[in-house]
């Protein structure tokens, strides 16, 4: 049986990948061309992912969301030099991901949420991996808008065609 929430963190990591991927293509000032939209560049976008991703991380281990918010606050100001090191710090975390979730019996358990901005709400850890897919894909949305606006073609990423990267023979 599918687990949907890991199936969607899988998703996650290989939309992740593809956009960089992407971009990595294109001239390497892309990632700091400023562009009138979500956010002033591609880095800041890219930033942005990254560090919503590591404070839910932060909260899937024991943080509490407000700690887990403040530890995120500098990797969202934190602008990096080159699609590779993007590339890197979203395959590191990925594999912490990973870990983490090969260590869960039950992604059902519920935890208690302390949201500085909305307040208190029990959640299910399943609820927050779907959110985590969520936001990325919100996002890479905004990025391959912004690539559009510099004039360059985004790349699709769409969770049906993630579906089709597994050889049929593995189903």
């Amino acid at each position: 049986m599918t687990n949907y929430p890991v199936e969607m963190f899988k998703y996650q990591t290989w939309a992740n990948q593809t956009i960089l991927g992407r971009i990595k293509e294109l001239p390497s000032s892309v990632l700091s061309q400023e562009v009138n939209s979500s956010f002033p560049t591609i880095a800041h976008a890219l930033s942005h992912i990254y560090a919503v991703d590591m404070m839910w991380y932060l909260v899937l281990t024991g943080t509490a969301m407000p700690e887990a918010f403040q530890q995120s606050i500098p990797l969202n100001m934190s602008i990096l030099d080159s699609v590779d090191e993007y590339a890197n710090i979203f395959a590191q975390l990925s594999e912490q991901y990973n870990e983490w979730l090969h260590n869960q019996s039950d992604l059902e358990q519920t935890i208690l949420l302390d949201n500085p901005f909305a307040g208190i709400h029990l959640t299910r850890l399943s609820e927050i991996m779907l959110q985590v897919a969520n936001h990325g894909t919100y996002h890479r949305g905004n990025i391959s808008t912004m690539l559009r606006q510099l004039g360059y073609a985004s790349t699709m990423n769409d969770y049906s065609l993630f579906w089709y990267q597994v050889p049929a023979e593995a189903i």
